[in-house]
């Protein structure tokens, strides 16, 4: 372009040539400076504005924190699966002016499976169930059996028999039985 402005003007002294020439190169240096420093100049968003939009994003989930130092993001706490964790990376690493997260969080261990069920075991002793089978095994009619941990006595008996039942019973002092014997 100078060039061709200098074709242009043939009556032109080589000073002024000279002249032009040097200012259109100041003006270009001056445009390149200022380009350079507009780039440069990009706002830069401090770490306290990050640390409320990060804290905003952590929220979410009570079990973590995020504190922010020199634009890095550094995420801790519990996550209940990966999949949690992982999003919230990738929403902390979203946030404009965040150029890393440092994950230093964990997952919870998943939660056991449930129980194998306790077989619950008779509270009845069964040395003194078998006393007890032995003292009314001569009357006809009547059942030893544990009905929810407890000694019972079921079945058909006559009055005769029922007081026999009960003295032969309370004589081996075996503690709690249930009469659950019908009289006839």
């Amino acid at each position: 372009m100078v060039r061709i402005l200098l074709l242009h003007l043939p009556v032109l002294t080589t000073f002024t040539k000279y002249t032009i020439m040097k200012k259109t190169i100041a003006m270009a240096a001056l445009a390149v400076a200022v380009s350079f420093g507009s780039v440069s100049c990009k706002k830069k968003v401090s770490d306290s504005d990050l640390q409320t939009q990060a804290t905003t994003v952590v929220t979410s989930n009570p079990g973590a924190s995020v504190e922010v130092k020199e634009g890095v993001a550094h995420l801790s706490g519990t996550f209940e699966t990966q999949e949690a964790k992982d999003a919230m990376i990738k929403q902390l690493k979203a946030i404009n002016g965040i150029k890393d997260v440092h994950d230093m969080a964990t997952v919870a261990p998943a939660a056991a499976a449930m129980p194998a069920p306790v077989e619950t075991q008779s509270a009845v002793d069964p040395a003194v169930q078998q006393k007890v089978k032995d003292a009314v095994k001569d009357i006809p009619g009547v059942k030893v059996e544990t009905v929810n941990g407890e000694l019972t006595l079921t079945g058909n008996v006559s009055s005769a028999d029922a007081r026999k039942v009960k003295e032969s019973v309370d004589a081996l002092k075996v503690g709690k039985v249930n009469y659950n014997y019908t009289v006839k």
